[in-house]
């Protein structure tokens, strides 16, 4: 049987059986939305602007593309940006802690480490998004945060709100968790402040594009080609991310013949899975590559980073948001 997720494309007759599913989850989001805005349960707000960037649907989207992106931009605008990260499926002992380039993702998460080694500023990892600012500001003297997804977690105040969606999927049949991929309903995008599409945008929403690098060799960085290089024959193109079929559909769109290895989103790579796979090219996303790396390093194995491409009404829009906000937190 396929897994659910392929059934939230459409309102199909699973979907339509598991609506009723749907509406109780819907009920109970708004009403813990609700509990905070109506300040029953109470959010802290940090001495610093927060932006919040994440999404209404599960799966991949490209937030953290996105957060990426956004801490490059205002680092280079003169902020000191601290990247705050949930560190999904780490299985440190103690929280929040600091993420660096060599971190095990065993620990503090595939994404965590990532954005470690790409976003250039200090990167914090727990599910206690308060004390994980906290640490930003306290022991890197950050002056603003960007939260990689935390949009429902609303114990932490924010300044600004960016919600992710796929250009291709959209927000799928439209329906609420399990009948429907969204988290919220659709009409929460009306009270983010932005709305950033990766792909193709609508009236009203803004654009960004992830563009592929070079390929980069495992346990050697320095060890690079183009995508070029791998046509004209069969390569694996593995991913184990939200959306497995963005990632072929970028290989593919560089002239190149695959075969095609999905993965669950965070799958934890160990070497059984790379058994029947000898003699054969591997390209894999970032995010995999820093679970693979430690057991895998010959030389036909190559991951592909990807450039985050902002459209500039996406950055004037985010400038007039922060204007007025103090670099001197």
């Amino acid at each position: 049987m396929q897994r659910l997720d392929a059934y939230w494309q459409t309102r199909n007759p699973l979907a339509q059986a598991l609506r009723p599913l749907s509406w109780l989850f819907c009920l109970a989001v708004q009403g813990r939305r609700a509990a905070y805005r109506g300040g029953l349960c109470t959010g802290h707000r940090l001495p610093v602007p927060v932006v919040v960037v994440g999404n209404i649907s599960v799966g991949g989207t490209g937030k953290t593309p996105l957060v990426i992106g956004l801490a490059i931009y205002l680092a280079a605008q003169g902020w000191r940006p601290g990247v705050l990260t949930r560190g999904y499926r780490g299985m440190a002992t103690h929280w929040p802690q600091a993420v660096r380039r060599d971190s095990d993702p065993r620990q503090v998460g595939d994404e965590a480490v990532l954005l470690a080694r790409r976003c250039g500023c200090p990167v914090v990892a727990g599910p206690n998004r308060l004390a994980g600012g906290r640490m930003l500001v306290r022991e890197y003297r950050c002056n603003l945060i960007l939260c990689d997804d935390g949009l429902q977690h609303y114990a932490l105040k924010r300044d600004v709100e960016i919600a992710v969606v796929d250009g291709a999927r959209r927000l799928g049949n439209g329906l609420c968790l399990p009948a429907g991929p969204l988290r919220e309903s659709p009409g929460r995008l009306r009270r983010c402040d932005l709305v950033v599409v990766n792909g193709t945008a609508a009236p009203g929403e803004l654009r960004m594009d992830l563009r592929p690098e070079q390929a980069v060799a495992l346990g050697d960085p320095l060890r690079v080609r183009p995508l070029a290089a791998f046509r004209g024959r069969e390569v694996v193109a593995l991913a184990g991310i939200g959306n497995p079929g963005r990632f072929f559909a970028m290989l593919r769109g560089h002239g190149l013949r695959l075969r095609e290895l999905p993965f669950p989103d965070h799958h934890p790579f160990n070497p059984r899975d790379f058994v029947d796979l000898a003699g054969l090219p591997v390209l894999m996303t970032e995010k995999d590559a820093v679970k693979c790396e430690a057991f895998l390093s010959d030389n036909d194995n190559w991951y592909v980073p990807v450039e985050t491409l902002l459209d500039p009404a996406l950055l004037t829009q985010l400038e007039q948001l922060m204007a007025g906000m103090s670099h001197d937190g």
